[in-house]
């Protein structure tokens, strides 16, 4: 079984970053890191049935509510059998919040090989990038940005 969860405390109350769950897949959004990864696209607005993905990975949205959680379930050819969420909880004060992302399923066919080695590397970079465009929409750009391990940098060099 795979549980990957990213989440990052953001130094806002949830009502300042509530627009940045609405701006994932918006063409020119700032969340999305379309700088360095495929872009995420959605055949219609962000909505439960939109369907879409980003690069050779697709899904379909199965639930969303504006400003606070948007969920996922992989496409059947996915290497994975499962979803993925992102959702904007209270922080541990009323001045802040945390942006949580969630992956889980069963890796299938190639996914058996391809989540150890590359899938979950990729996702993790890709994620770490997404929060610090997200602080970084917020004017709280983080102290230490990500920065790609070796494993993920040869992995993007190979394509994969």
């Amino acid at each position: 079984m795979i549980r990957n969860r990213h989440q990052r405390t953001l130094a806002v109350p949830p009502a300042h970053a509530a627009h940045l769950i609405d701006d994932l897949a918006t063409p020119g959004g700032t969340t999305w890191p379309s700088q360095h990864w495929p872009a995420l696209r959605l055949d219609r607005p962000l909505s439960p049935g939109a369907t879409g993905g980003h690069g050779p990975i697709h899904y379909t949205c199965t639930a969303y509510t504006p400003g606070q959680h948007a969920a996922f379930t992989f496409a059947p050819d996915a290497p994975i059998t499962g979803g993925h969420a992102l959702s904007l909880l209270t922080g541990p004060t009323t001045e802040t919040s945390v942006l949580r992302h969630d992956l889980y399923g069963r890796p299938r066919g190639l996914g058996h090989l391809t989540w150890p080695l590359a899938i979950r590397w990729l996702h993790d970079a890709l994620m770490e990038d997404l929060f610090d465009n997200v602080q970084t929409a917020l004017g709280t750009p983080p102290a230490h940005p990500a920065h790609w391990s070796r494993h993920v940098r040869v992995l993007r060099r190979i394509r994969l």
